[in-house]
């Protein structure tokens, strides 16, 4: 089980991060995190890929005519999706990556998420997606084909170089620039969605999921429930107040 392990070369500094810089994006990004984990969609489970921390969600910086490789973002750190609470220091900026020479570099009290090199592959589709959310989902991922989501190549591992080509040949060749929405066929349950806002990433994200369990439903013959949501106090969100 290598879920949450960082796979690039990560170029750290460890630095707070300015509240008066980012503190409005992250705020945006901590509320649709909170849905997400109501959802069940980012956390931390222990009988789930091995108890680790799974889902992460980003936000561009700056404007959107920044070259390729250079789009920095704000994004959730590595290892913090199963706590009840974050902060500002649980954030990571990623000012550059290079999938040529697998190396990112960033900044912040936390060190970037494992899924950073994907993120940043993702803002350089275009100029307009300023939002990612990488959640985990089985509903959504066993029903990839039949909700004719795109998806990556099951050879291909997360975090990874070839993952960033990966997306960019989604991008061009599927309807992935109508969906806004693939399943990472090599890593279980990896469900990423992308959009200009992050209540357009939502409203995708949610809508798939939905989608997932009416076909659950209907595989069910209409005799069926979705599981009981995670909530707050459960042992799948450890109390890590600070």
């Amino acid at each position: 089980m290598d879920e949450g392990v960082i796979k690039f070369h990560p170029v750290h500094r460890r630095e707070p991060l300015p509240p008066r810089r980012y503190g409005e994006l992250a705020c945006r990004l901590i509320a649709w995190r909170e849905i997400l984990a109501q959802t069940g969609l980012v956390g931390k489970d222990p009988e789930l890929y091995g108890g680790a921390h799974y889902g992460n969600v980003s936000g561009r910086l700056g404007p959107p005519g920044m070259p390729r490789r250079r789009r920095a973002f704000l994004i959730t750190g590595t290892r913090t999706s199963g706590r009840r609470c974050v902060t500002l220091d649980d954030f990571c900026v990623v000012e550059s990556y290079d999938p040529g020479r697998n190396r990112v570099e960033c900044y912040g009290e936390a060190w970037p998420s494992s899924e950073s090199m994907t993120h940043g592959a993702i803002y350089d589709l275009g100029p307009h997606i300023r939002f990612v959310f990488h959640t985990h989902s089985a509903t959504i991922w066993r029903r990839a084909r039949a909700l004719r989501l795109p998806t990556t190549d099951p050879q291909v591992a997360y975090g990874t170089p070839e993952m960033a080509h990966e997306v960019g040949r989604l991008y061009r060749a599927t309807p992935l620039p109508e969906t806004r929405i693939f399943a990472m066929g090599g890593h279980e349950d990896g469900i990423v969605a992308f959009g200009r806002s992050a209540e357009e990433v939502g409203e995708v994200m949610l809508c798939y999921l939905a989608r997932a369990y009416e076909a659950q439903c209907a595989e069910s013959g209409a005799d069926w429930c979705a599981a009981p949501l995670t909530s707050p106090g459960a042992s799948a969100w450890p109390d890590r107040r600070r």
